[in-house]
């Protein structure tokens, strides 16, 4: 018996440190080199685009994504407040991408890109998490687009129908009520869920919006993703990620979604901060190749389900 309970006891500390040597080789450590503008450059990574990373500060953390390198220096984006950042500070990935926490417990609740709750009604706790970037629907897999959407607003419902699935662009001058007229439909649709994605908006709006156009009724079957103009332009592209992918989850568990995006052209400015702190060239109006990319790819992930 004796021997046996040493060759259990060496056996359990092989596996231990078997164990420990294993995490150890799946953490990643780099150290803070540089910032240009809105990029921190860090040495020592070798993790794929779009790894999550931790650096330390001396009054808590930055958030950053890996989102380019050159040569031996990775490019990150601050996704909060780059306050108290120093050379050579401790960078430590948090995961090989960015995700979010999805479930019921969003309904009725105003979050930020990653998922925070922005309403001051205590934590939000899901056990599903989906990655915020996503392939779209295969274009064989897409149900067809052959029954109406009750949006409550007459003059669509009649002369300007919307189908289940169906894509619609507002595009309008400043000024004329394109978010009151979003704000009607999403008061009075049908559908089952309402997720409702405001980036870029004034921080006042966000506040009148969520209290003064939505009813009571409307804020339980909804979730609200704000990304006000004031954050980092890396947290307003994920914010129109994450109401995609909030969308998803529910269409997915077979509800009726309506996404409303207000609005997409903040999107596409948020990219285009991005890519021109990483050196990418203006191509059309400003706006770098890159936008002309991603926009299509959010985009098509939104639609009919089979």
């Amino acid at each position: 018996m004796k021997i046996n309970s040493k060759l259990n006891l060496k056996q359990q500390l092989r596996k231990a440190i078997k164990a420990i040597a294993t995490q150890s080789t799946n953490k990643s450590y780099g150290s803070l080199e540089s910032t240009k503008g809105l990029v921190i450059e860090a040495i020592g990574i070798n993790q794929p685009i779009g790894s999550r990373f931790s650096i330390k500060t001396s009054t808590g953390e930055v958030i950053a994504d890996l989102v380019g390198f050159s040569h031996n220096k990775a490019s990150l984006l601050p996704v909060n407040s780059t306050k108290g950042l120093r050379p050579g500070a401790e960078v430590e990935m948090i995961s090989e991408e960015s995700s979010l926490a999805v479930g019921s417990q969003l309904l009725g609740r105003v979050i930020n890109a990653i998922g925070l709750p922005l309403d001051g009604c205590g934590p939000i706790i899901c056990e599903n998490r989906l990655p915020l970037v996503r392939q779209g629907i295969s274009p064989m897999e897409r149900g067809i687009i052959d029954e109406p959407l009750d949006v409550g607003v007459r003059a669509i419902n009649g002369l300007l129908t919307i189908g289940k699935g169906q894509r619609i662009g507002l595009f309008a001058g400043t000024g004329v009520g394109k978010s009151v007229l979003l704000s009607m439909i999403a008061k009075n649709t049908t559908a089952d869920i309402v997720v409702i994605g405001l980036i870029g908006e004034r921080g006042r709006e966000v506040k009148e919006f969520v209290e003064k156009t939505l009813n009571k009724e409307t804020r339980k079957k909804s979730v609200i993703v704000a990304c006000p103009a004031d954050e980092p332009p890396l947290l307003r592209l994920q914010g129109a990620q994450a109401a995609t992918t909030i969308a998803e989850y529910f269409r997915d568990q077979g509800l009726n979604v309506l996404l409303i995006m207000d609005s997409l052209t903040r999107f596409a400015q948020a990219q285009r901060e991005v890519a021109l702190s990483l050196g990418e060239p203006p191509a059309s109006k400003g706006y770098p190749p890159s936008v002309f990319a991603m926009l299509p790819a959010l985009v098509e992930r939104a639609g009919k389900g089979k």
